[in-house]
């Protein structure tokens, strides 16, 4: 049996009581800390919780050779823990085929998601978001402009985009990061980004949550990561108010 339990935004807290119940029960517990961080709590500090050990696993074990994940959720029950929901990451999803296909059973407990804790925060309506991207680091020679053409897609349906940012081993993307890149990638496709609004921590005590131009944004401090950037189509009358009153507009 493998249960993927989703552990919500910020800490180990988060965790839902079945999900928690599925984890004091389990025989081996699995973390993945690559799609998504908690920034507000450790492996020692889960483990403490959850009273189990947690063993963290790499992009390279679940991704090119999750044997050591299946192998032993053939005969046992086997937890494997996750940032926010487990399936909103398609790397998770393969996990799930695969264990399918050798006869594993699996089960969801889902967690709360950036997906929907972003419209929380910004007041933007869930049902104005157009198709999402990922923006990465640029290296050397490589500079995908991807993001931008799906930003300049969405805004000519008067869509919103929301935008992931890039989480490394040794750093994370910031809205200052993002917005940089965006400012560059925009005018070779084309058009202008008018507005962003960039969200800090979801789900922590101490979410910020700031939108305005390049100019404006990139002058205000959000703090420490986690962040995640939305560029927004036409603001409908009851988005705008909520982002005057709880996003600096």
């Amino acid at each position: 049996m493998l249960t993927f339990v989703g552990l919500g935004l910020h800490d180990h807290t988060d965790v839902s009581v079945k999900g928690l119940e599925r984890i004091r029960n389990a025989d081996i517990v699995f973390f993945e800390g690559y799609t998504s961080r908690l920034g507000g709590t450790s492996v020692k500090e889960m483990e403490e919780f959850f009273e189990k050990k947690v063993t963290f696993v790499s992009r390279r074990d679940v991704e090119d050779d999750p044997a050591s994940i299946l192998d032993p959720a053939g005969d046992k029950n086997v937890v494997f823990l996750t940032g926010g929901d487990p399936m909103v990451s398609t790397t998770h999803a393969d996990l799930r085929i695969r264990a399918h296909r050798r006869g594993i059973r699996t089960e969801i407990i889902h967690g709360a998601s950036i997906v929907s804790a972003v419209c929380g925060l910004s007041g933007l309506q869930n049902y104005r978001f157009g198709k999402s991207c990922s923006l990465p680091f640029p290296e050397k020679n490589w500079y995908p402009l991807t993001p931008a053409e799906v930003i300049r897609t969405n805004l000519s349906m008067n869509l919103h985009t929301l935008v992931y940012l890039d989480i490394r081993d040794d750093r994370c993307m910031t809205v200052h990061d993002a917005v940089s890149l965006l400012e560059e990638m925009s005018p070779r496709c084309g058009f202008s980004i008018p507005l962003y609004i960039g969200v800090a921590r979801a789900g922590s005590p101490s979410p910020d949550v700031f939108c305005g131009d390049a100019s404006k944004v990139l002058a205000h401090d959000y703090g420490p990561p986690l962040h995640i950037l939305i560029v927004p189509g036409p603001l409908h009358v009851m988005e705008k108010e909520y982002l005057e009153l709880f996003g600096g507009l």
